[in-house]
């Protein structure tokens, strides 16, 4: 049974709604800005978003945080498929099925400094809002929609691993169709947590670059309306591995990562040659990139198209596999007439595979396209859409 995905909704570093992000994507625009506030003693850029976000309903306010506001605004752009999805087939017909892995950390950060300065908590902060898995909660609460919801955290694989499990209940009969993205917001225990394991780059990630040093954290979301129902934007396969190589590192020659692009093909009926495009995971690290251009080359033919967005959003951590569905979605639906850029210094690592990085401009064509995200502890998620 193949699957449509009837609209998107997008929030990230690039601008607010599929409009705004298509243009920064033609103009090959970074969203960085330079933070002092995150780790202590040191300046960072960081992907932020800058758009003004929804505030939350009042059925949903005991989770209202800047990561479900995140979520909501992107949600809010495709409230009028999500109600006739409802319409048509009941509320409880509808699933919610989102990504994350900071949920309202940034909340709990705020909340346990004005305790440690004040000797009491402060007023509206509840602890829910830190749950990992009130994504979902809040987004169904705030949709009015009623079927199963839940959030899934598997690192940086969050948001792509959705859809996996949203056509899982579609095709199990248990509902018609599913609201699936994910969100994820900048916070100090993220930034710090990279910093500590020495992977933050001190300026801008640099994908595939000999000169690559670090990742550059970012934010954002992205909603879909997943559904039986024919649409310009098709999903075509998933593909999904767990190899646990390392808590942190990945496997050095990418076998998981392979596994799960192979997967994908496989589940789409297609072959290596029928994809388009390629959007890496392409954190800008030693060890991601080699392993990741080892899988890639090792599948797919020499001239296929890749890029890292990330170099324009920064990794976006439990978003980052939805808002990169996202730029394909954009493509492939006619939005953006252009591939995303490969934004990078031009210094090819020669250790790695060469690799056909996409140049600005790159007219985005129609055939299918692949998207990777590869979480700590070995979880991978490939996926390609296609035109339906």
């Amino acid at each position: 049974m193949r699957l449509f995905i009837a609209d998107c909704g997008v929030i990230c570093p690039l601008g607010s709604g599929p409009a705004e992000v298509a243009a920064s994507l033609v103009a090959g625009r970074r969203g960085f800005v330079r933070s002092a506030r995150l780790v202590p003693g040191r300046t960072v850029s960081v992907g932020a978003v800058e758009a003004d976000l929804p505030a939350a309903p009042p059925e949903a306010a005991r989770w209202d945080c800047r990561n479900n506001r995140l979520m909501l605004g992107a949600l809010h752009q495709i409230a009028p498929a999500i109600a006739a999805a409802a319409s048509r087939h009941g509320a409880h017909r509808v699933a919610v099925v989102l990504g994350t892995s900071t949920a309202g950390i940034t909340e709990g950060e705020a909340a346990v400094a004005a305790y440690r300065r004040d000797g009491v908590w402060p007023e509206g902060f509840d602890y829910r809002q830190q749950e990992t898995g009130n994504l979902a909660v809040f987004a169904a609460a705030a949709l009015g929609l009623t079927g199963p919801a839940y959030t899934v955290a598997n690192a940086c694989a969050s948001s792509a691993k959705v859809f996996a499990s949203a056509r899982r209940l579609i095709r199990a009969g248990i509902v018609d169709a599913a609201v699936v993205g994910g969100a994820d917001t900048l916070c100090g225990i993220t930034l710090n947590g990279f910093a500590s394991l020495e992977a933050l780059s001190p300026g801008l990630c640099n994908p595939l670059s000999r000169n690559r040093d670090g990742i550059t954290i970012g934010e954002g979301a992205a909603a879909f309306l997943l559904t039986r129902d024919e649409a310009p934007v098709a999903l075509l396969g998933v593909g999904e591995t767990s190899d646990a190589h390392h808590i942190t590192a990945p496997d050095p020659d990418g076998r998981g990562a392979r596994d799960a692009m192979a997967q994908a093909l496989a589940d789409g009926g297609l072959r290596a040659r029928d994809i388009g495009y390629i959007n890496l995971h392409g954190t800008g690290t030693p060890l991601n990139d080699a392993m990741e251009a080892r899988a890639v080359a090792a599948l797919f033919p020499a001239d296929t198209p890749v890029s890292s967005s990330k170099a324009m959003t920064g990794h976006m951590l439990g978003a980052t596999g939805g808002v990169e569905a996202a730029l394909l979605w954009l493509a492939l639906s006619g939005a953006c007439p252009v591939l995303p850029p490969h934004l990078w210094d031009g210094e090819a690592d020669l250790a790695l595979p060469p690799l056909a990085v996409v140049a600005q401009g790159t007219p985005a064509g129609t055939r299918a396209m692949l998207s990777n995200s590869f979480g700590f502890g070995g979880s991978n998620a490939s996926l390609i859409l296609g035109c339906g």
